[in-house]
């Protein structure tokens, strides 16, 4: 759909935006518990460097209202154990009208399945955003919107075929190119190429481990949308044990078809998967919070800092504490947005 694909804007809005003419858009981002902090800080980070550069024109004001949401409001744990300040939905009615809605996933989207209240703010807010990007589990609460009313309600449901369709290529699209990617494209769209990309060089880029490029192949382009889903599952769970099976069900395989399948596509089992996943999360722990090893551990789905050293020892030649001295210094200045806190 055009209004999903990469946009090659002319920056008429960054021209309005220079005289002083351009209203306000908002921008929403929906959190739960276990969200991915890093997309999360990547997105606000773009929506505030554009905000900068429009205030920095003579006559501009910042462009992007951007607002952290969820279903009660307050206090929301990512998959990292760290924690975010979120409005409760009902207090941005005034601003329904979203220029862009992005629905972040994570294990708490599946237990929103069920909050009514909830589906039906998307079911009002969803038709009146001109955007909107479910990443990851964030697809199964649109699609429960989108086609939870079919049926039940005329009014609805004459329209809900098409509005499924219109997000559905839309959750394709945000999780194809990633959320950051998306943020910056709904920028390019109204501040034009060479805005975008000065705002791009200056958002920090999620902290790079040993282990990124292995988790990070569940994005590839030759990866089937299940499996991609079944990945990234594997990674919003990563904290607790989970069976084989239940990665399988999450994309409808029976486990031996989802075995070979994940093996094939991704080139490691889902075992392995998860293991680098978990260790993937120690490094970054290690390196962006104070936590002993052992608390490491527990958060990241490790029976114990016993374990970890262990497999530090095995994947990396070095001590947990050995990689946490080694690689601080030089990832200090990416450390998480102020908005941020560590949970004690």
């Amino acid at each position: 759909m055009e209004c999903f694909s990469e946009v090659h804007s002319n920056g008429k809005v960054w021209e309005n935006v220079v005289h002083g003419t351009r209203a306000v858009r908002h921008i929403g981002i929906t959190l739960f518990n276990g969200f991915a902090l890093q997309e999360v800080v990547a997105i606000g980070q773009a929506f505030q460097s554009a905000n900068a550069l429009c205030e920095s024109t003579r006559h501009g004001t910042a462009l992007y209202n951007v607002c952290l949401l969820s279903a009660t409001g307050g206090m929301i744990a990512s998959s990292s154990s760290v924690f975010v300040w979120t409005e409760n939905i009902d207090a941005c009615r005034h601003t329904d009208n979203f220029h862009a809605l992005f629905i972040v996933g994570g294990a708490g989207a599946r237990s929103a399945l069920r909050d009514e209240h909830l589906i039906r703010w998307l079911r009002r807010s969803v038709p009146r955003s001109q955007l909107t990007f479910p990443i990851t589990e964030g697809r199964l609460l649109l699609e429960a919107a989108a086609l939870g009313q079919a049926g039940t309600d005329d009014a609805w449901g004459n329209r809900a075929d098409s509005l499924a369709a219109k997000h559905l290529d839309a959750a394709h699209y945000a999780n194809a190119v990633g959320p950051l990617r998306a943020a910056l494209n709904v920028i390019r769209e109204d501040l034009g190429t060479d805005i975008t990309r000065k705002i791009a060089s200056g958002v920090a880029t999620l902290v790079e481990t040993e282990f990124t490029s292995i988790v990070s192949r569940n994005a590839a382009p030759n990866v089937s949308e299940r499996i991609q889903a079944s990945a990234r599952w594997l990674a919003a769970n990563s904290d607790r044990q989970i069976t084989i099976d239940e990665a399988a069900q999450v994309c409808a395989m029976s486990e031996r078809n989802f075995l070979r399948r994940f093996k094939t596509e991704l080139g490691v089992t889902p075992s392995d998967y998860l293991m680098y996943v978990r260790l993937d999360m120690c490094c970054r722990l290690l390196v962006e919070t104070d936590l002993p090893v052992d608390k490491i551990a527990l958060r990241c789905g490790i029976s114990g800092g016993g374990r970890v050293s262990k497999l530090f020892r095995r994947y990396l030649a070095m001590t947990p504490t050995a990689y946490r001295m080694r690689n601080r210094a030089s990832t200090r200045q990416t450390r998480v947005s102020p908005v941020a806190r560590a949970a004690p």
